[in-house]
């Protein structure tokens, strides 16, 4: 165990030891994630007796991430918390282990979608680390509906008063996400076959691509604990130039040193190739008031990022119209491309 996490679970066992208690008027819920706060509050819509607490914002990478003093007060004060798992907030764990001890449930949403058998797995980070599980799960719009089912059922019996509206609520949601899946799936596979590549700051997007029909490349790997070196920048360099790559994405939650490193690489030797139109959600969502603070924004306007990303470099590219019934609508300006901006 290193120091980082021998102080903070001291800090945690303190807390757990002195801190306060929830009060009986609700039930106290931590989210990590932005994605698992956007998921509560959906399911939880029409309940009212869930206050949830979210712990990291817009733009915040979960796996450099490391719980403040304030995170595990609110934490020890919940009856739940709520994470995404696949050691996705890795500098959490000796915390959950803590709560664990003391009776505070801790739930994963990764846990149904791993007992289904759709995580993509086996990678060797390094001699410790091997046979790891991609944690990005939620990039594949299928997988949050197991996620969405497994949470309802988790919040059933957490709250059986408001069962019935958990498990409506996340059947409704699944529609939704059948919606999201359909019109992206059509955008995304107008692309030919041969043109569709994600090269992106990290290895984010797996998921994403096995659900679409894209393959991916990524400067960084899985965790961003792992710095990318020149010898990562060189290796995406050739794999862009051999493919003909005609956008690379940034992540909101990463600075975007490497990926311009690769643009300013391929523009030497005179390739045309470009920045995305906006960045891409990667870890971390928006705002929640924003239409890329929930996950069908997120992972909506990704798609509509690299769709019009593609087509600004001349790929032909279908972009369906939006459901109607499909909430919430995209913003107009999202629907308009300024390719030379």
């Amino acid at each position: 165990m290193s120091r980082i996490q021998q102080l903070t679970r001291w800090l945690a066992l303190l807390l757990l030891a002195f801190g306060g208690s929830a009060s009986a008027a609700g039930l106290d819920v931590v989210a990590t994630t932005t994605q698992a706060a956007d998921l509560l509050r959906v399911l939880s819509a029409g309940a009212g007796s869930l206050r949830i607490t979210a712990l990291m914002g817009a733009g915040v990478d979960p796996h450099l991430y490391q719980p403040t003093e304030a995170d595990i007060a609110a934490m020890n004060a919940a009856e739940m918390v709520v994470y995404s798992g696949l050691h996705l907030e890795g500098q959490f764990e000796t915390v959950f282990e803590a709560l664990a001890e003391q009776g505070v449930t801790i739930y994963a949403l990764s846990a149904p979608v791993k007992a289904a058998g759709f995580i993509i797995g086996g990678y060797d980070l390094s001699d410790a680390l091997k046979d790891v599980d991609d944690p990005h799960f939620w990039f594949d719009p299928r997988n949050w509906q197991l996620t969405a089912a497994g949470l309802a059922a988790a919040l059933a019996d957490f709250d059986p008063p408001n069962a019935e509206i958990y498990q409506a609520n996340a059947a409704a949601y699944s529609q939704q996400l059948d919606l999201l899946f359909d019109w992206a799936d059509a955008g995304l596979r107008s692309i030919a076959e041969r043109q569709r590549y994600l090269v992106t700051s990290h290895d984010a997007f797996q998921y994403f691509g096995a659900a679409f029909g894209w393959r991916m490349r990524a400067i960084q790997g899985l965790s961003t604990e792992d710095e990318a070196g020149v010898g990562d920048i060189q290796a995406t360099v050739d794999f862009a130039r051999a493919h003909d790559i005609p956008a690379l994405f940034v992540e909101s939650s990463i600075p975007p040193d490497t990926v311009q490193a690769v643009l300013e690489a391929l523009r030497a030797e005179g390739k045309q190739a470009r920045l995305g139109l906006r960045e891409l959600y990667g870890d971390a969502m928006d705002a929640p008031e924003s239409f890329g603070g929930t996950y069908i924004g997120m992972l909506a306007q990704n798609a509509l990022t690299i769709m019009q990303s593609y087509a600004c470099m001349g790929a032909d590219v279908f972009i369906p119209a939006w459901p109607p019934a499909l909430q919430p609508q995209p913003p107009e300006e999202l629907w308009h491309a300024e390719c030379d901006a």
